[in-house]
């Protein structure tokens, strides 16, 4: 009985837990990271500011929660998708049009982990994702070169530079917005180019990337 009892109450605790970090990616989604306060979150979840403070005592605490569980399921869905791609080359395409597409459908929210501070100050909230970002693409790009598709070059560089180039591209300031699927394509085709790819090589990995749903 005490064990059936503990079970109920992880899975209580647990489930407050994804109520409060969806609450918060919720509200940043709709209106960037200076909506991410313990009060609206609580609103949002449905429970009491003082739970909130119980799992987390601070914002930059609840953001960088919410921050970890998005870059875990963005990284994820890149790698998948370069999973199935036929090889290193196309893996690489895949994995930069994943993330690309994915960020775009999703501007609001990747805008607001990926490039807004916490707070005034700060350092940018999804300095983290960032690099789980550019170490997912970094044995991709390495991968390429050895076989024979991309010339020799710095690979850690190279993924940070193409991290930045896609982040900026698409959600900085100067971004179009809404991002539409040929500016995906567009930004994809860059980052490929710049890792030194033949452009019309680069054109036909782009668009046989599969598109995320």
């Amino acid at each position: 009985m005490a064990y059936r009892r503990t079970e109920r109450v992880l899975h209580r605790l647990a489930a407050r837990h994804a109520a409060i970090i969806a609450a918060a990616g919720e509200l940043a989604s709709e209106a960037g990271l200076d909506a991410v306060q313990i009060v609206p979150v609580a609103a949002r979840a449905g429970i009491a500011a003082g739970t909130v403070y119980r799992y987390f005592p601070s914002k930059t605490e609840l953001v960088s929660a919410l921050v970890t569980g998005v870059a875990e399921r963005e990284v994820a869905a890149v790698r998948l998708a370069a999973s199935a791609a036929p090889g290193p080359l196309s893996a690489l395409a895949a994995a930069i049009v994943s993330f690309a597409a994915r960020a775009a459908r999703q501007r609001r929210l990747a805008s607001a982990l990926l490039v807004e501070p916490i707070e005034t100050r700060e350092e940018t909230a999804g300095l983290p994702y960032r690099r789980a970002l550019a170490a997912e693409l970094e044995p991709r790009i390495r991968a390429a070169i050895a076989g024979g598709h991309l010339p020799e070059q710095d690979t850690a560089r190279a993924a940070a530079a193409v991290v930045g180039l896609l982040i900026e591209a698409l959600l900085g300031p100067l971004a179009a917005e809404p991002a539409r699927r040929e500016d995906v394509q567009v930004v994809a085709l860059l980052a490929l180019r710049a890792l030194g790819v033949i452009d019309a090589r680069a054109r036909g990995l782009v668009v046989q990337a599969a598109w995320p749903d």
